[in-house]
Formats: structure tokens, sequence, C-alpha cells
């Protein structure tokens, strides 16, 4: 057996992040109720985040265990139903209470959403992390407060959770399914406060390992409705602009303050500085930069949905050129 085919056969990839065993050996495994090697059922667990209220599973009575769902996948289900003898079997076998699903949600999310306080406190006995945010941002605490569940809302506050203060912005939506597709989860960005790329404008951030530019918008535009029209006109052409010489848009924060623009980030530098820094460009560096910038334009002058007209082309506006 070649090389190849060894590590093809000891190691796949684990997907759930959920709990993976010791014994002598480090093994990953994949999970199984994401194999797509494999006909999977898919079901979804009850209520799905904090902001969507409607959205909900077949009763528990209806949900049964499918053959194929991996430890992770099986304790956040028996978390959904409320059946603390098998969450505590399950977690009595090794499995980590806080595994998480591709989602991000725990098994504690779950229970809060639904309102099961005996797997609460069973899942706070055995160590889970109240402070674990879902893909929405939103604590256990936050889920059982806004569903209702009382009882569950004041075991978690009791045991320290703090449900994170939410102020609404002039793009927030009432509907969870009007939230845009390009929105970010803004506990996933990592801002470096003291790094900017440009003065007054974009800030370094990482975003899920990657660094990104991101532009947040200024305390005082959020009264301006000249402002925030400014912002919704700058997410609609950049959600549909896609270039090698253009900037590429990352995603944005707009259910949440401070509203941000997160974009392509390139150590570089726009053209001004790069060119203060440099000093004269040689003729072939200076046409490589023009012609990039050409492209770039051309494909904005092109685009087929309706042209984009820059209006204020200048080297410090070229951002990321130089990268």
């Amino acid at each position: 057996m070649d090389i190849a085919a060894k590590l093809k056969r000891g190691i796949s990839r684990q997907f759930s992040m959920g709990s993976l065993r010791k014994s002598g050996k480090f093994s990953f495994t994949r999970q199984a109720s994401l194999d797509p090697t494999r006909n999977t059922f898919r079901f979804s667990f009850g209520r799905q985040s904090s902001l969507d209220p409607n959205r909900r599973s077949p009763s528990v009575e209806e949900l049964t265990v499918p053959d194929n769902l991996d430890s992770t996948m099986q304790l956040l289900f028996m978390a959904c139903r409320g059946d603390v003898k098998g969450v505590e079997d399950l977690l009595n076998e090794g499995i980590d209470v806080n595994s998480i699903d591709l989602d991000g949600r725990t098994a504690l999310h779950i229970a809060a959403c639904e309102g099961h306080a005996e797997v609460v406190k069973l899942l706070l006995s055995r160590k889970a992390n109240i402070d674990a945010r879902d893909r929405w941002g939103s604590t256990a605490a936050a889920d059982a407060k806004f569903y209702g569940n009382v009882e569950v809302y004041n075991i978690l506050k009791a045991r320290g959770a703090k449900v994170p203060k939410i102020t609404k912005t002039p793009m927030a939506v009432s509907n969870p399914r009007e939230v845009p597709e390009y929105e970010l989860n803004p506990f996933e960005l990592r801002i470096r406060k003291g790094d900017v790329v440009s003065k007054g404008t974009y800030q370094v951030a990482k975003w899920n390992g990657t660094k990104v530019a991101v532009k947040i918008l200024d305390k005082d535009s959020y009264s301006d409705p000249e402002s925030i029209n400014a912002f919704k006109h700058e997410l609609t052409l950049l959600e549909k602009v896609r270039h090698p010489n253009v900037v590429q848009f990352v995603g944005a924060v707009t259910q949440n303050i401070p509203m941000m623009i997160v974009s392509e980030y390139h150590p570089k530098g726009d053209l001004g500085s790069y060119i203060q820094k440099k000093g004269r460009l040689s003729p072939s560096k200076a046409l490589k930069f023009a012609l990039d910038i050409s492209r770039g334009m051309n494909y904005l002058h092109e685009c087929k949905t309706g042209p984009i007209i820059h209006c204020d082309l200048k080297p410090k506006c070229q951002k990321y050129f130089a990268g």
C-alpha cells in the first residue's frame, strides 16, 4: 500500500469539531451523518436559533434517532427530545459536552431553545459552556429568554450566563428570513484596533483565521439617512462585483452595531502609499499597475446588470492593486 493510500485510509476529516477520542494514538473519523458517500437522513433540531421563532421541526414524539448519526449529532438529537437518560448515557460514554455541529450549536443551545430544564441542569453539571455562541451570536440564555423558557433562563442566569445586548440598526429586519445572505456573525471577527489599513476608514481583522479589511460605519452615521443610504448602496454594488482586479467583497454586518463591510485584505496597502514608500516606479511595473486598474475599471463599466462608475479614481482609492 502506497503512502497516499495509507493516509487516505488512516485519516478522514472530522466535521463536527466534537469528541475526538484518545486511545494511544489519535484517530480522526468522518461524521457518518455528514458523509456524502452515504445516503443520510436529514432532519432539523427544533428551534434553529433565537432569531427564528416560527421554524419548528415535527413534534418530539414523531422523531426517531437515525441509525447513521455520529456521537455529536446523537447528543444534540437527545437534547432536542429532552431525553435526560439518553444525554447522560452519551456523556458517560465520553462524548464531549461542548461538541458542536456545523452551525455552531451545542446540546445546551438546543435544550435551552426547547425548554428542557432537566437536560440543561445535566449539561451544566458536566461543565457545558454557557458562553458558547451559535451562528447568530446568541447565548443559550438569550435563546431561552427569547422563547419564553423562564425556568431554563433563570437556571442559566444563576450560573452566570449573560444575555448579549442587541441594539437595533437602521438595517435591522423583523423576519429572520430577510437577513441578507452576506450577513456575517460579528463574533467571528477579531479586529485589531491598532492595525489600520487606511486612516479612519479600514482596519485589519481576522475572520475565521483569514485576514480581512473591515470598514466600520462611523457612530454619527446611524442617525444620518444619507450615510445609511450610501452604506446600503455600497453593499448593493459590492455584492454583485466579482473580478480579479477589483477588491473582493467578503460580507457585512448589518444586524448588529457597529455595522461593517468586510473585504479582501492585501498587506501592501493602497497604490498611493505604495508609491510614496517605494518611490518612482519602473516603466514595466507602472504599466502592470495601469493595466490591472484598467481591467478592473473596464469590468465595472461593462457590468451587465448596470455599469458602475467610480467617480473618484486616484492612487489612494486603489487600495489593493498594489498587493
